[in-house]
């Protein structure tokens, strides 16, 4: 008994070494006058080690900042493997990470691309480059990833994208979208705008690495492709993979890890 008790007490111990932290903040954002939540977790070398590079998850449609960690916990252990931290921002239910031209209360472009990382870097040891930053995310997420990288790529040297809802054109009943850009007639201009499927057309001059995926069963896979067509056509570098799967959990469980892969060698070459 005693032989069996210490060697379940060895396990616990290695189990709790094997994993870096969770931690859970408070992000003040100056542009919506309000704190704002997001969960930041660290690798197992986080004490030991100077600098980390950062990977920015972003949640999907009527989710909120702990959806990944709660629908995929051992995710977490991807930030050990790879040195480096995940941070995922709050989107609430449904922002599509918008600066909104039509709702002040929805400044998420502004939080997301410049609150939250300002913060991480202050708050976190990060490498504060470009190059050492990553934005992805699914559906919704995947959508405001590749939207802010673009805008942003001040900021982001990288963007990610799963199961992306990448025209938003295309979405003009329910998730929101019209609360955010207005009526779908009056604002037809900025719907186009706002879409990833238009922002690709301006690349930033400092490159971004790109990877989008998406299940092939997966029922918006239409517009994956579509900015996977628009991107060959204008040139644009990024990966582009399809592989079997639905607009579900068990596929991003997947995706993930061929997202963050993606991104440490991306990191690794800087």
């Amino acid at each position: 008994m005693k032989k069996t008790v210490t060697l379940f007490l060895a396990l616990f111990v290695a189990i709790s070494f094997s994993f870096g932290s969770v931690d859970t903040v408070s992000i003040y954002s100056e542009a919506m006058h309000r704190n704002i939540k997001a969960i930041v977790i660290k690798p197992n070398n986080y004490k030991k080690s100077n600098q980390f590079p950062v990977v920015y998850l972003l949640h999907g449609a009527y989710c909120t900042y702990d959806n990944w960690i709660k629908k995929v916990p051992s995710f977490q252990k991807h930030a050990d493997d790879y040195k480096m931290l995940i941070v995922c921002p709050d989107g609430a239910n449904n922002s599509w990470y918008f600066d909104s031209p039509v709702d002040s209360a929805y400044r998420f472009e502004t939080h997301v691309a410049r609150e939250v990382p300002a913060f991480i870097d202050a708050n976190y040891k990060t490498k504060k480059d470009r190059k050492f930053r990553a934005i992805t995310g699914l559906s919704m997420g995947g959508h405001g990833a590749m939207f802010l990288a673009f805008r942003h790529s001040e900021t982001f040297g990288a963007c990610g994208s799963m199961s992306g809802a990448l025209n938003v054109s295309e979405i003009r009943k329910g998730y929101d979208v019209p609360k955010r850009l207005g009526d779908t007639i009056i604002n037809k201009t900025i719907y186009h705008d706002y879409s990833v499927l238009t922002v690709i057309e301006k690349y930033p001059k400092d490159s971004l690495a790109i990877i989008i995926d998406c299940g092939l069963q997966d029922f918006i896979i239409g517009m994956s492709k579509a900015a996977h067509d628009k991107m060959v056509r204008l040139k644009i570098p990024h990966d582009y993979i399809e592989r079997p799967g639905k607009h579900d959990w068990f596929y991003w469980e997947n995706a993930i890890q061929y997202q963050l892969l993606y991104f440490n060698n991306y990191f690794k070459k800087n």
